[in-house]
């Protein structure tokens, strides 16, 4: 690859301090599924390799990007989570990535806006972020619910208010 040679993929702009992690990288997709029986959010990627785009510029911080192919402002979000880890017999299993978005995608689920698919063609990309984060959704400290063993249903996440910040 040359130095002219044009990025294949969306760069979507990210913090310094993701740049370099080796947390994984979770892409939800909302507003993709029809029907009555439907999540509102679906697992679109979830990885831990990527490839990362620095822009310098003179007297400027350099701008950090991850190329992204297919990337939809419309309808995809990113986000970035480190090893989750389960208890099972006294010792601690790390999850997998798709079960890591599978929790990431029920907690952030009654966020998710509810739109239509398609768009028009004059239809600029949206201001709003397709998950919107209410006041009630801390991710300081999250709680993961044992399955119910008759249902299909991944594990589920509940927030769990940190006493620190429901005082201030």
């Amino acid at each position: 690859m040359g130095i002219f040679s044009k990025q294949h993929g969306t760069l979507v702009p990210i913090h310094e301090d993701n740049a370099h992690t080796k947390d994984w990288l979770v892409l939800l997709e909302a507003a993709t599924i029809v029907g009555q029986e439907r999540d509102k959010l679906r697992v679109a990627l979830t990885t831990q390799d990527r490839k990362l785009v620095t822009k310098r510029r003179l007297f400027r911080k350099p701008e950090h990007f991850l190329v992204l192919d297919e990337y939809d402002p419309r309808i995809h979000a990113l986000y970035f989570c480190p090893q989750l880890y389960k208890n099972e017999d006294g010792s601690l299993v790390p999850l997998s990535g798709p079960e890591i978005g599978q929790l990431m995608a029920q907690a952030l689920e009654g966020g998710a806006i509810e739109k239509s698919p398609w768009y028009e063609p004059a239809d600029g990309v949206p201001k709003d972020p397709v998950i919107k984060v209410g006041p009630g959704m801390e991710f300081d400290s999250l709680v993961v619910d044992a399955p119910d063993p008759k249902a299909n249903r991944s594990t589920a996440l509940r927030a769990v208010a940190t006493p620190d910040k429901a005082n201030g």
